[in-house]
């Protein structure tokens, strides 16, 4: 059986001390809850106050970005080791607001996936369609070659640190939110892709997130689907009550 991730992706939001009052609210209501994976991807400066915080709980720590070099001359950019020194074990990569502001490319995300990769970290690979292209019905072709473009030289042993959250870009923070229907089947879509590139096997054992507007009213009925294996979660995910509800959904 395949774990369910449930990732919150808090953007840019919580200071350090934010950051450790939420660990320590949400930690006790979370106990417990070991059905599924429970990740807190939190800006830079939170990353160490945030590993000292889960510290002996259930929650793993994660960063939002990684550089694809080790060191040099690349200001406000982090490094794999400074990441790994601050206590992250998870890295967001590829998500649509770097993509849409920061000039993300399919080649610069497969260039940060294979130097997280190879640091040893476990990666939240985003992907996922704009709604120019739901409407005009290229949803599967757009994740299917961003699915092979992304993972260009990426090992069958190193996929299995890899998770890939499908977000449709239309319902990131829109409060739209895919069907179920719809979710499952884009899902099953980047599933059938890894079958063809990997194997039988890889495509049954990845963990693929649903990440568009997941929230605590609609994570029950989005998980139950077969190929919706977690939600990678923006604003629910800032709030202890509503994302403590996502993990017992998912649990």
């Amino acid at each position: 059986m395949r774990r369910t991730v449930i990732a919150g992706n808090w953007k840019m939001n919580m200071t350090p001390s934010q950051t450790k009052a939420f660990i320590k609210e949400l930690s006790p209501m979370v106990k417990g809850r070991d059905k599924c994976d429970i990740v807190l991807c939190v800006p830079f400066v939170d990353i160490a106050v945030a590993a000292e915080a889960a510290e002996g709980t259930n929650i793993k720590i994660g960063a939002q970005n990684i550089h694809f070099k080790e060191s040099g001359a690349y200001t406000g950019e982090i490094s794999a080791d400074m990441l790994k020194e601050a206590g992250a074990e998870y890295v967001v990569i590829g998500h649509s607001e770097r993509r849409q502001y920061f000039g993300e490319t399919d080649e610069t995300v497969n260039l940060r996936v294979k130097a997280a990769l190879a640091a040893g970290f476990k990666v939240i690979l985003c992907l996922g369609e704009v709604k120019e292209q739901r409407l005009a019905g290229i949803t599967d072709e757009v994740v299917s070659m961003q699915t092979k473009l992304d993972l260009a030289g990426v090992s069958e042993d190193q996929l299995s640190r890899v998770i890939i959250a499908y977000e449709p870009v239309w319902a990131i923070g829109t409060g739209l939110t895919a069907t179920p229907e719809q979710a499952d089947e884009t899902c099953g879509v980047i599933r059938s892709v890894i079958g063809k590139i990997y194997s039988a096997k890889a495509s049954e054992d990845i963990v693929i997130q649903y990440g568009g507007s997941m929230n605590d009213s609609n994570a029950a009925e989005l998980l139950s689907k077969p190929n919706v294996d977690g939600g990678l979660i923006g604003g629910a995910s800032l709030k202890t009550d509503k994302f403590t509800a996502i993990v017992k959904a998912a649990n």
